[in-house]
């Protein structure tokens, strides 16, 4: 079959089930992955001849994108933050609002190092301590390790499975990473203080799933999504007590958070003593990111 009979193929295989900008974003994506084309060899190249075995690795990608599979998982990694990452069914997806998420402790952790400058006689050192909780993918303590220097990174996880997957992101974009198991709802204590804790726990509650994509909710590890309706904060909560206790003098603390649950989010972290909680939005105008100082 030669490429233009295959993107007629594609389209009408799909077409029942996503709109033309997704199945065109689709067909692109499958062209780079599997045979190598960038999306202008697929004008340029009509009658480029797709082999026998690509075609049923690329057929075999149309009946996984019928079953509502998202494309990351079929084609085993993404982009985040200009990096590359592996993710399969026991990771999250990254998604864009989490790169911003990454943006702003970037700019923030700026600031945070001219702080310990001037409090040198405090430190022995000027290298920042992060932890990134609920790791999955790694995708955020990975990226910030690839954009920081002298910092030491460590991030858990509850799954052994995601933890895996991190650790082979990690080699991936060659950064040093220490990944660790660890159930937070169970940890009564941090293993030792740290300048900036971020976490993108769980947070949607039972009664949104009817809100969320199939592709999503038939694929995406349930672990790391959902919460209950009856305690939707039981991880801010949980996190905050631990920061709370275990940040150093002028640490910060960061979460992504459930657009919905922005107010509530503030208050509860007000009402733990943090006296400066900076809530921002999302490129979608959504509240989706909490910034919490002790001082």
């Amino acid at each position: 079959m030669i490429l233009k009979e295959f993107k007629s193929f594609f389209s009408d295989e799909l077409s029942e089930k996503y709109p033309k900008t997704e199945i065109d974003s689709f067909f692109f994506l499958l062209m780079d992955e599997y045979l190598q084309l960038k999306r202008i060899d697929t004008v340029l190249k009509p009658d480029f001849k797709i082999e026998q075995k690509q075609l049923l690795i690329l057929k075999e990608a149309i009946k996984k994108l019928k079953n509502e599979i998202p494309l990351q998982y079929i084609i085993g990694h993404t982009e985040f933050y200009g990096l590359p990452f592996l993710v399969d069914e026991n990771t999250l997806i990254p998604r864009p609002e989490t790169e911003e998420l990454v943006a702003w402790i970037l700019e923030e952790i700026k600031e945070l190092r001219i702080k310990k400058l001037q409090d040198i006689l405090e430190y022995q050192e000027n290298s920042l301590s992060i932890l990134d909780i609920g790791t999955g993918s790694g995708c955020m303590a990975i990226s910030l390790a690839k954009n920081l220097e002298n910092c030491i990174i460590s991030a858990i996880d509850i799954s052994e499975n995601a933890l895996k997957v991190a650790k082979k992101n990690s080699e991936v974009n060659k950064v040093a990473v220490n990944f660790r198991k660890l159930d937070i709802l169970k940890t009564k204590k941090l293993s030792q203080p740290y300048d900036v804790i971020i976490s993108n726990p769980p947070y949607v509650r039972e009664l949104e799933k009817i809100a969320i994509q199939n592709n999503v909710i038939q694929n995406e590890p349930h672990l790391a999504l959902f919460v209950s309706n009856e305690n939707p904060l039981i991880f801010y909560d949980k996190i905050a007590d631990l920061a709370k206790a275990q940040l150093t003098k002028n640490g910060i603390l960061f979460f992504e958070i459930n657009q919905y649950l922005g107010l509530d989010t503030i208050v509860l972290l007000k009402n733990k003593g943090f006296k400066t909680v900076v809530l921002r939005k999302d490129i979608f105008g959504n509240d989706r990111m909490v910034k919490a100082t002790l001082f």
